[in-house]
C-alpha cells in the first residue's frame, strides 16, 4: 500500500533524501504498527519519531515522547518546539510541568509509567509513544519501567522503540509484537559517518613520543602490528605507558582531530581534564571566539546573582571556556551544562571532558572522542565497559554533513589487555536483558487494576519471562533430541549374548578381571588389530595403567591400558636392550629390529577374559556394544542435567518475587486477601525507591507536627543518597534525631517481616541532605549553605529538584499533608532550583 499523504508530505519537507530504514520504520508507523528500530547513533533515527508524531497529529491524536533522563527530555522538548511551536509542545519531568494538555508530550518514562497506573484520562487520544534510548529497558535500577509501559499501555497505541545498541533485536522485537501485536523490526547497520578506531600509546623506547595505529585492519581483524607492539615484555620497565590527558589532545589538535569528546568517568576527572587543557600551551581560541563565548555566558548565565556564581566557581568556569575547554557532567548546575552544549555546538568549545551522561542521546557530535579508561567505578567497585557503552560512547565522534570521518580513541593501559580492549570495542552492542523486578508499588497497582490471575498474566508478560520462556523452550528441544539419543544407543549396546549393562559399569571399564600387570612386563609384545607392538615401559601410579609401545617402524605410542581394545593378544616377548632408553632413536630402531626379527613360539592369549567366557564377555563386537555404552551413558547424564534445567526455569522469579511482597504487604497491614487496604491504596501514589517505609512513616505519623522547612528536611530522608557510599555526619539540625530514631525502629520492623518472607531488605534513609534542605527551606541563599566553588553546589539543584518530585507525590496522595507538602514545596522551588526547572 502507497505512503499516506502525512507520510509522502512529510518526507518530501525533508531537507536530505531518507534513508531506506527511514522509510520502512515510516510506513510500518503509517500502517499503525509499532516499530522497533535499531540504528547507529547520528543515523537518524530523530526523523522517524518526527514522521511518528505527524502520523498521530494528522488523525487528531497526541505524541508522547518518553526518554530515560530529564536533560534528553529538556533537550527534545526545545527541539520539538522549534517544528511545532512553543504551544503545541508541552513537557514533564516529574518536577517540571509545562503545557501538559499540548497534543505533543515529552516526559521521563517514569512519568508515563505513572499516568498509566494512575489510568489518567489523557491516554484516551493518544496515537503514539515514542520509547527513546529503549536499551534503557537493561538499567538494574530503573529498566523494568520501560517493560511496565510496554506491558501496561492500552493496546491499541502504537510504540516507537528507537536504540542504537541492541544486540538481540529480533528476540526483543518478537517480545514487543507478543505484548504489542502487529510489530515491525527495522535494523540499520550503516553510520552515515564511518569511524576509526584507533590505539594511543607513549613509547619510552621512541623519547616518550605518542603513537596511534588503528585497532582493527580494514576486514575488522585486529591490528597484528599493535598487537606485537603491546605484547607484554619481560623487561623490569615497561616500554609503554598511558598518554597523559593534555598531551594527547595537542596531539589530536596537531593533526586537526578537534572538536573532542573526552571521556573521564568521575567528576573530578572532567574539572582537572578541562582545567588541565585551558593551562596548556594550545591555543584553542581567538580573540573575537572568546569575546563570543563570554557573551553567550552571560546570556545563559544573566538570571544568577552575583553571589551564586560566586559559590557556583563562576569566574574559574568561564576563564576555562574562553580557553576553549569545558567540563560536563551531573555535577553542573543546568545553566552551566547547557551553556557547555550551546558553546561545543556552537564550535568555540573544542574540548569537552565529560561523564557518559552526555552519550545518553545529547546532540552533542564531535569529530573525535578519547576513552580515557575502559574500566569505571559503579559506586560497589570497578567494571569494565560493556560493548553497547563503548558504542554509545564512541557514537558522538563523526558529525554528520561536517565529517567525512569519525575518530575514537582507546588509551593504552597496563590494566586492560589488547585483546579485552579490541573484544569491547568490537563487538557493537550486549544482548538487552530484562532487569525487571516487582517492586511494593507495582504489587499494590497491579492488585488495584487486576485479578489475580490478569495480574499473574502481566507479570509472565514481561521480557525476562518471555526470556526465560524462549530458553526453557530450547531446553526442552534438547531434551527431546537427546531422550532420542538415548533411545538409539541404548538400541545399539543390545548384545544377543546376554546383558551388556551387567557386564558393563559406569565406568567405561568392562566387569570382570583387570588386565594382568604381572604380565604387563617390558619386552612383551601384543597384537592389537594384527599389527605387533613392543611393550617398551610402563608405570602403575595410582589409576589407570600407562604403557608406552614401540612399533616395527620405531615410533613410540603410550595409552592407558583402558584403552586397550579387547581384542588385543599376547603373541611373545623379547628381551630388551639394557638400560631401556625408549626416548632415543637408535634404542627403538634397535627394539624395532628385534621385532621385525621374532618369530612368534606360543598361541595368541587374550589381555580381557571374561567371567563366562560363553557370554557377552566372548562377543566379537564387545568393543562396538561398549561404544554405543558410553554414548547412553553420556545422553543419559545429558537428559537428566536438561531436566534440571527445565525444572529450575519453571519456577518464575519474577511471579515467586511479587508473591514475597505481597506477603510482606500483607503482614504489614496494606493488604487483605487480594484488596488494597487504605494504606495500601495510599502506596499506589509513592513512587520512590522506599516506597514502603515511606508508607509507615506517613502512617504513624512521623511527619505530624513539623513544619514546613523540617517536613522538607525529613522527606529528602528517602530521596538523597552520598555518593561514594560514605555515612555523612550527623545533622545539625537537631529536630531530625527524633525521625532517625523512629525511622531506625520502623526500618528494623519492616526489615524482619522481609527477610521472614526472603525479601531483600530496603536500603536505609540517608541523611546527608537535610542541613542544606533545612537551611535553603528557611530562606538561606546559596552563599550561605556552601563556601565558594563548592563543588556539592552543583548537585544541590539536581537534588532539590527529585526532592520536589516526591513532595508533590505526597501532596497529590495524603491529604492531611498536602498543606505542609505545599509550603514546602513553595520554599524548596525558588532562586536557583526554580531556573533550573525552567530551563
Amino acid at each position: 500500500m502507497p505512503p499516506s499523504e502525512t507520510i509522502q508530505r512529510f518526507l518530501s519537507d525533508l531537507p536530505f533524501p531518507p534513508d531506506r530504514f527511514q522509510v520502512d520504520a515510516l510506513e510500518s508507523i503509517d500502517d499503525h504498527r509499532s516499530v522497533v528500530v535499531t540504528a547507529p547513533t547520528g543515523a537518524g533515527k530523530t526523523v522517524i519519531a518526527e514522521g511518528a508524531i505527524a502520523v498521530a497529529l494528522s488523525g487528531s491524536k497526541r505524541a508522547f515522547y518518553t526518554t530515560p533522563i530529564k536533560a534528553l527530555s529538556n533537550q527534545k522538548f526545545a527541539d520539538l518546539c522549534e517544528v511545532h511551536g512553543s504551544d503545541a509542545v508541552g513537557l514533564l519531568t516529574g518536577d517540571n510541568v509545562i503545557n501538559g494538555d499540548a497534543s505533543v508530550v515529552v516526559m521521563t518514562t517514569e512519568v508515563l509509567r505513572n499516568m498509566i497506573y494512575e489510568r489518567s484520562g489523557v491516554l484516551d487520544d493518544v496515537g503514539v509513544v515514542i520509547l527513546d534510548e529503549v536499551h534503557y529497558l537493561a538499567d538494574r535500577h530503573r529498566g523494568s519501567v520501560w517493560e511496565e509501559v510496554i506491558i501496561h499501555l492500552p493496546q491499541e497505541v502504537p510504540i516507537v522503540c528507537l536504540s542504537a545498541t541492541i544486540a538481540n533485536p529480533q528476540e526483543f522485537t518478537k517480545w514487543v509484537r507478543a505484548r504489542r501485536g502487529e510489530t515491525d523490526l527495522v535494523v540499520e547497520h550503516v553510520r552515515p559517518v564511518p569511524l576509526t578506531t584507533m590505539y594511543a600509546w607513549r613509547d619510552r623506547n621512541d623519547g616518550g613520543s605518542i603513537s596511534l595505529l588503528p585497532m582493527f585492519t580494514s576486514d575488522g581483524r585486529p591490528n597484528k602490528t599493535v598487537s606485537k607492539l603491546t605484547r607484554p615484555s619481560r623487561s623490569k620497565h615497561s616500554r609503554l605507558s598511558t598518554p597523559r590527558r593534555a598531551d594527547i589532545i595537542e596531539y589530536l589538535a596537531a593533526d586537526s582531530l578537534l572538536p573532542v569528546i573526552y571521556f573521564v568517568f568521575s567528576r573530578k576527572g572532567c574539572n582537572q581534564t578541562a582545567a588541565m587543557v585551558a593551562n596548556s600551551s594550545l591555543a584553542l581560541t581567538t580573540t573575537e571566539e572568546r569575546r563570543e563565548i563570554r557573551s553567550i555566558v552571560e546570556h545563559r548565565t544573566g538570571h544568577l546573582g552575583e553571589q551564586d556564581l560566586a559559590v557556583l566557581g563562576y569566574s574559574g568556569w568561564l576563564s576555562i571556556l574562553e580557553r576553549g575547554a569545558a567540563a560536563h557532567h551531573a555535577g553542573l548546575v543546568p545553566a552551566f551544562k547547557e551553556t557547555v552544549e550551546e558553546l561545543f555546538l556552537r564550535g568555540l568549545v573544542k574540548v569537552v571532558a565529560a561523564t557518559e551522561t552526555l552519550a545518553l542521546g545529547i546532540n552533542m557530535p564531535a569529530r573525535t572522542v578519547v576513552i580515557d579508561s575502559l574500566s569505571k567505578f559503579t559506586g560497589e567497585g570497578h567494571e569494565l565497559l560493556g560493548p553497547s557503552d563503548f558504542t554509545q560512547l564512541t557514537g558522538r565522534a563523526g558529525r554528520r554533513g561536517i565529517d567525512t570521518q569519525g575518530t575514537a580513541v582507546v588509551l593504552y593501559s597496563p590494566y586492560v589487555p589488547l585483546d579485552r580492549a579490541t573484544e569491547i570495542a568490537g563487538a557493537g552492542s550486549n544482548a538487552l536483558r530484562s532487569s525487571f523486578a516487582p517492586t511494593y508499588n507495582m504489587v499494590v497497582n497491579l492488585m488495584a487494576q487486576y485479578g489475580e490471575p490478569e495480574a499473574t498474566a502481566m507479570l509472565s508478560a514481561s521480557f525476562a519471562n518471555f526470556a526465560m520462556t524462549a530458553r526453557r523452550e530450547k531446553l526442552e528441544e534438547s531434551l527431546a533430541a537427546r531422550e532420542a539419543d538415548l533411545a538409539t544407543f541404548t538400541a545399539a549396546a543390545v548384545c544377543d549374548r546376554g546383558d551388556l549393562w551387567e557386564f558393563y559399569d559406569g565406568s567405561h571399564r568392562p566387569k570382570g578381571p583387570a588386565l594382568d600387570r604381572k604380565a604387563l612386563q617390558p619386552g612383551v609384545i601384543i597384537s592389537i588389530g594384527g599389527e605387533l607392538f613392543v611393550l617398551a615401559n610402563r608405570s602403575w601410579g595410582g589409576g589407570e595403567p600407562k604403557i608406552e609401545f614401540i612399533d616395527s617402524t620405531a615410533m613410540r605410542t603410550s595409552m592407558r591400558s583402558v584403552d586397550l581394545p579387547r581384542t588385543a593378544t599376547f603373541v611373545g616377548s623379547i628381551v630388551m636392550p639394557n638400560p631401556v632408553r625408549d626416548s632415543e632413536r637408535g634404542h627403538r630402531e634397535e627394539v624395532a629390529t628385534m621385532l621385525e626379527l621374532h618369530i612368534p613360539h606360543r598361541e595368541p592369549q587374550p589381555l580381557f577374559v571374561a567371567p563366562d567366557e560363553m557370554g557377552v564377555g566372548s562377543c566379537p563386537d564387545l568393543e562396538k556394544h561398549i561404544a554405543w555404552a558410553d554414548r547412553a551413558l553420556r545422553a543419559r547424564r545429558d537428559t537428566e542435567r536438561l531436566g534440571r534445567r527445565i525444572a529450575k526455569s519453571e519456577h518464575s522469579g519474577i511471579i515467586d518475587g511479587f508473591h514475597k511482597l505481597r506477603a510482606v504487604l500483607s503482614d504489614t497491614g496494606y493488604t487483605k486477601g487480594w484488596n488494597l487496604t487504605q494504606a495500601g491504596a495510599s502506596l499506589r501514589r509513592l513512587y520512590n525507591e522506599l516506597d514502603l517505609l515511606l508508607a509507615e512513616a506517613i502512617g504513624v505519623g512521623l511527619f505530624d507536627g513539623l513544619d514546613h522547612a523540617e517536613f522538607a528536611s525529613a522527606v529528602s530522608l528517602f530521596t538523597f543518597e552520598t555518593r561514594g557510599g560514605d555515612t555523612p555526619p550527623l545533622p545539625e539540625a537537631t529536630f531530625i534525631n527524633a525521625v532517625l530514631d523512629e525511622l531506625g525502629a520502623l526500618h528494623r520492623t519492616i526489615m524482619d517481616v522481609e527477610l521472614s518472607h526472603g525479601v531483600d531488605e530496603q536500603r536505609l534513609p540517608d541523611h546527608g541532605f537535610v542541613d542544606i534542605v533545612h537551611g535553603w527551606a528557611c530562606g538561606h541563599g546559596l552563599d550561605e549553605l556552601f563556601d565558594e566553588d563548592d563543588v556539592r553546589a552543583g548537585d544541590f539543584v539536581r537534588s532539590s529538584r527529585q526532592l520536589l518530585d516526591l513532595l508533590r507525590q505526597i501532596k497529590d496522595g495524603f491529604p492531611a499533608l498536602r498543606s505542609v507538602a505545599s509550603e514546602a514545596i513553595a520554599a524548596i522551588d525558588r532562586g536557583i532550583v526554580q531556573v533550573g526547572r525552567l530551563e
